[in-house]
């Protein structure tokens, strides 16, 4: 089973957090659905959550600051000098949101937009180094860009974390996966989204592996979610896209045996290729 219990490389999506209304029915609908168990950060986090599968963290929770915030998955970029990376930032024409923080002996983190206007955290690891399973049944497995600015925003990610590409899109579809600077591994993707709503702004998309999309879609329904793409098969896997009762947007696959050779390593360990996919 992949598993991590050391800090991520440079640029490698290392966590996912979601701020919510209310914290005990995402609790129970992530619950119902993946499996999750909780630990409580204490009253000194805020009332923040961690959600553990198999003992190993996978996600996390917290109360919205501004009830007026949208409710999304926020995906975190890896980061050996948040500092830097939040100068690195606003010097490639993206905003902090959210000043550079300690949280407690954590981590080190910030929340930040990019030149395109997608939100996105970065986070330096103290004693939390994000997610620790992946790619299996009720975890994380892939982040992807959606955006109407293409080169632009691969521009900013370059300038960032360093971040190079390779295009794998065809027939009018057009995406690239991520490869981090580090070790040219691929660990995320960029999508053209030509489909976006007006005025809809452009945002990180977070993908969570499933044994069985189709009992989990039902699932989902039946505790309140709503199907934005029905199931559709694709050579990285038989995917689906909801929305969760409190308004966040994820979406669902099941991870192919072997992945084709053009599909993209998700969050592997430490250089160990992990059958990954894309939307």
């Amino acid at each position: 089973m992949p598993t991590r219990n050391e800090a991520w490389p440079e640029g490698t999506p290392n966590w996912v957090d979601l701020g919510v209304d209310d914290i005990e029915a995402t609790k129970t609908f992530y619950a119902e659905l993946f499996g999750w168990e909780y630990e409580s950060g204490g009253e000194e986090s805020g009332g923040y959550v961690l959600a553990h599968k198999d003992g190993q963290p996978v996600a996390g929770f917290g109360p919205k600051q501004d009830s007026e915030q949208p409710t999304v998955w926020t995906t975190y970029l890896a980061s050996d000098d948040v500092d830097a990376a939040a100068e690195k930032v606003t010097a490639a024409g993206g905003q902090l949101l959210a000043p550079v923080m300690d949280v407690m002996d954590s981590g080190r983190m910030t929340i930040a937009a990019d030149s395109v206007g997608s939100v996105f955290g970065i986070w330096q690891a103290g004693n939390h180094n994000g997610v620790g399973r992946f790619n299996e049944d009720g975890t994380l497995c892939w982040n992807e860009l959606h955006t109407r600015d293409y080169e632009q925003a691969r521009q900013f990610y370059s300038s960032v974390f360093g971040f190079s590409y390779n295009d794998i899109g065809g027939g009018g579809f057009v995406y690239s996966t991520i490869k981090r600077a580090s070790d040219g591994e691929e660990v995320g993707g960029v999508h053209h989204d030509t489909e976006l709503p007006q005025g809809a702004p452009n945002y990180w998309l977070t993908w969570f592996a499933t044994d069985n999309v189709d009992a989990s879609l039902i699932k989902a329904q039946e505790l309140g979610a709503v199907v934005l793409m029905p199931i559709d098969n694709s050579p990285f896997g038989r995917m689906s896209i909801v929305q969760g009762p409190q308004g966040e947007v994820f979406g669902l696959i099941t991870l192919p045996s072997e992945a084709p050779a053009e599909a993209a390593e998700t969050v592997a360990d430490g250089g160990e290729r992990e059958s990954g996919e894309v939307s």
